[in-house]
């Protein structure tokens, strides 16, 4: 009886995944070590301490053999209680016992199967499949002896991904079991078998014998087949009015509430599919607000909303949709990857559809009369007012709830106030769709178009509010656990003050002069905003040009960019971007328009003579942006580290907005991080990682910060015995070209006359003030000390310059953290 309770709650505790195929058997396998003497269920506990009493007290082994015959019952029950406690091995121990003492026992082909079943739970899955092979050909099985060996041979070929030789031992199985409940599990299996082979008509067959078995199987199988069939619908053969009348008639039939998430799913992938695009929104909104334990399912509601949203170009709220999907996903799983990267192509968007909308709005308030904008905040804090009063009235409807529910129960078996119910669905709220929101399909972290972002924590208001509301409801309470304890509230007078506190910050949320007071009007910052603004702009029709291929958004970006007056750097690059939108889409006229506008007014850029000379696009000329990169890469190999710096800085401001400019941020961190050190590379990469995310230089910025930062932050010197490679460095402060040329000259004259060791020279930069003329190839600190002191003290040619001695090792923590004096100081 203690197996059997056991067991049944392992199977209680077993959640299904239906989007993959389910195992024969329902067990969840824990990864949790368990110490000797420690059990994952006292059911199993109790039926194993059974087990070895009645061997110990009433085994009566004598001469050899066991006379009393249930012995062998107690070492089954020993093995299933292991088996179902996951403790594999000693099942498998307990199952051969009976085998090699009791061969004549009743229950033999049982063990015989048990043992097999733990040899698949231990992945010996050809031995399994060998071992069942031989009992049913040594033995005539027939009922649940037959079910379960055929079964678990089943399950044994899964395993090996031999799934035609599975389906046709699950027929075997599913005719063999005495259990409605495994037939119709068998049967679904064999479904799912059947579609991954492709034979979409047998596994309807499959799926029909499930619906058949009605109340008979759980309602699980039922309506995961009546899905199943749905997913295998032929569009262009089959009735679809016939297909759409039996998910309808799923979805009103009362028995099956549990699984309306899977079947409001499954409508819309229907309508999806019937090119119903806003009925199908409507259908996986309506799956999503069922709540449904399913994570993969809402997951997957989730994504398809965020495509939909995608194709649809409204890129700002597929990626709430996608950032719900990855919120539902295992973190790091190859799905979640997917998602992930798609999500991430969305940030530009997103970061400058905000950018934008923020700014245009600022700016339309910015231009309103002192009389317009009063009239604007005074419908607007009117609204907020009666929104207060309704929660007010709908707070103080939940008090008297909640006192009549306490004068009732007292309220002390863990019931939900009103209010508390209130709090949890508005918790629900993250990641899900906000069925109030029009045609119910638009999610909560999406935006709302020409008006104030629907998403709570975007509007500085609604957060304001929703503090207020909460001390109301729960008084002033610190961020920690238990915070709902009665005990951690603070004191009345600090309540007091908190009262007084929120009904100034009431007032003030419901003055118009509160907000009025925030609009810019120095026209300084109104430029900023602008020129804010206009970038944001001009960066959006790059992205939906390049990135999205959505040439109408682009355009649209573009000419309204123009008619702002933007800067002068952002006209040409606009109008060029247009032309070359124009010449994509066909329009001929409006392309040559633009172009003999650049012509003219601007006959001297670099964008002019790429459009009278398309051929050449001024291969060799310093205004390409090309040429200006490897002129500027070639200093860099120079160690022309500053000039490097100076010259991106400018061309970056020239070629704004162009594929170049994240080549020359590159570029320039690398320079900077030649002539100031680590932490400047660091600050310089960091920005190319998060600016240009979408870029390949922004992913090799990524890779750079992950993978070579750990390898270059540490700056302590090491002393390590065996090293090798050594070398003097000779330093200069501010010397002039001639100076360091000279001493080169000499020194390399000295090194040639070396023949035991195989020296050179290189001329190093520091900083910008600092160059090193550095001597390799020594093979000890001290050999390099001496080496230079041997140099000193020569008769003739004598070289004496300040230096020291560093190994390899050493000499690389010098370059890249620039820490010579720190060095020059243990030294």
């Amino acid at each position: 009886m203690a197996l059997e309770e056991g067991r049944r709650t392992v199977n209680e505790s077993y959640d299904d995944n239906y989007w993959e195929i389910l195992p024969i058997e329902r067990m969840q396998i824990s990864e949790e070590v368990m110490l000797p003497g420690q059990s994952r269920n006292e059911n199993f506990e109790r039926a194993e301490e059974k087990a070895i009493k009645a061997v110990q007290k009433h085994g009566m082994n004598i001469n050899g053999k066991e006379k009393n015959p249930q012995i062998d019952e107690a070492y089954l029950l020993l093995g299933k209680a292991r088996y179902f406690d996951q403790r594999f091995v000693p099942a498998l121990q307990a199952f051969n016992y009976i085998l090699y003492k009791y061969p004549a026992s009743d229950n033999i082909n049982h063990a015989r199967i048990w043992r097999e079943k733990t040899n698949i739970r231990l992945d010996n899955n050809e031995l399994a499949i060998k071992n069942l092979k031989t009992l049913m050909f040594q033995e005539e099985l027939e009922g649940q002896d037959l079910a379960d060996a055929t079964s678990m041979m089943a399950q044994a070929y899964i395993n090996i991904k031999a799934l035609d030789s599975a389906v046709w031992r699950l027929e075997t199985a599913a005719k063999a079991t005495k259990s409605h409940d495994e037939r119709g599990r068998y049967r679904f299996i064999q479904g799912q078998l059947y579609n991954r082979l492709n034979h979409k008509d047998s596994a309807n067959l499959a799926f029909d014998k499930v619906i058949e078995l009605n109340r008979k199987t759980p309602r699980a199988y039922l309506i995961a087949a009546y899905v199943g069939k749905a997913k295998n619908f032929d569009f262009d053969n089959e009735d679809k009015v016939a297909l759409l009348e039996l998910l309808h008639e799923l979805e009103e039939n009362r028995e099956n509430r549990p699984f309306l998430g899977k079947i409001y799913h499954q409508i819309g992938e229907y309508h999806l599919k019937n090119a119903s695009d806003s009925l199908a929104v409507e259908y996986y909104n309506k799956s999503l607000r069922t709540n449904s334990s399913d994570q993969i399912l809402v997951s997957k509601n989730y994504e398809i909303l965020g495509d939909i949203f995608f194709d649809y170009t409204e890129y700002r709220i597929a990626g709430a949709y996608y950032d719900s999907t990855m919120f539902n996903m295992v973190e790091n799983s190859k799905p979640y990857r997917v998602i992930k990267r798609k999500r991430d192509n969305l940030d530009d968007v997103i970061l400058y559809e905000d950018m934008a909308f923020r700014n245009d709005s600022i700016l339309r308030l910015a231009a309103m009369s002192e009389t317009e904008r009063n009239a604007y905040f005074s419908e607007y804090t009117e609204a907020l007012k009666k929104a207060a009063e309704e929660e007010k009235e709908r707070q103080e409807l939940a008090e008297r709830n909640q006192g009549l529910i306490t004068a009732k129960t007292s309220n002390s078996f863990g019931v939900k106030t009103d209010s508390q119910k209130g709090a949890q669905a508005n918790g629900k709220s993250f990641g899900n769709t906000d069925s109030r929101s029009s045609g119910g399909v638009r999610p909560v972290g999406g935006p709302n178009p020409g008006g104030v972002p629907t998403f709570y924590f975007y509007n500085t208001s609604t957060i304001s509010y929703g503090k207020n509301q909460f001390r109301k409801i729960w008084g002033d309470r610190e961020l920690q656990d238990n915070w709902r304890w009665g005990s951690l509230m603070k004191s009345s007078k600090g309540n007091q003050a908190l009262e007084l506190a929120k009904t100034e910050e009431d007032s003030e949320l419901f003055d118009p002069e509160f907000y009025m007071a925030q609009i810019p009007s120095e026209q300084v910052k109104i430029d900023s905003i602008k020129a804010e603004r206009n970038l944001a702009y001009y960066q959006l029709g790059l992205i939906y040009k390049e990135k999205f291929k959505e040439y109408d958004l682009s355009k649209d970006k573009f000419q309204t960019l123009l008619g702002m007056e933007p800067d002068e750097k952002l006209i040409l690059p606009s109008k060029y971007n247009l032309y070359k939108i124009y010449d994509l889409q066909g329009y001929d006229n409006q392309a040559a328009n633009i172009k003999n506008d650049i012509i003219t007014n601007y006959p001297d850029s670099r964008y002019a003579a790429i459009l009278l000379n398309p051929e050449s696009a001024l291969a060799q000329d310093d205004s390409n942006p090309e040429h200006v990169y490897n002129r500027l890469y070639k200093k860099l190999e120079d160690q022309e580290y500053q000039v490097v710096v100076d010259e991106t800085n400018k061309f970056i401001t020239i070629f704004e907005g162009e594929k170049i400019v994240p080549k020359l941020e590159l570029l320039k961190a690398n320079a900077m991080g030649r002539l100031y050190g680590f932490e400047e590379y660091s600050k310089a990469i960091g920005y190319i990682a998060y600016t240009y995310a979408n870029t390949p230089e922004g992913a090799q910025a990524k890779v750079i910060t992950d993978e070579l930062f750990p390898k270059l932050s540490p700056k302590e010197f090491v002393d390590n015995p065996d090293e090798q490679n050594f070398k003097i460095v000779y330093y200069f402060n501010e010397p002039s070209e001639d100076e360091i040329k000279d001493f080169t000259e000499k020194l390399q004259k000295e090194i040639e006359t070396v023949n035991v060791f195989d020296l050179s020279l290189s001329v190093d930069v520091y900083n910008p003030n600092t160059t090193f003329v550095v001597v390799h190839g020594l093979t000890s600190k001290e050999g390099a000390m001496g080496y230079a002191s041997a140099l000193e003290e020569r008769k003739k040619n004598k070289i004496i310059h300040q230096h020291f001695a560093a190994s390899s090792t050493n000499y690389k923590i010098i370059q890249v953290h620039k820490n010579m004096d720190e060095y020059l100081s243990i030294e």
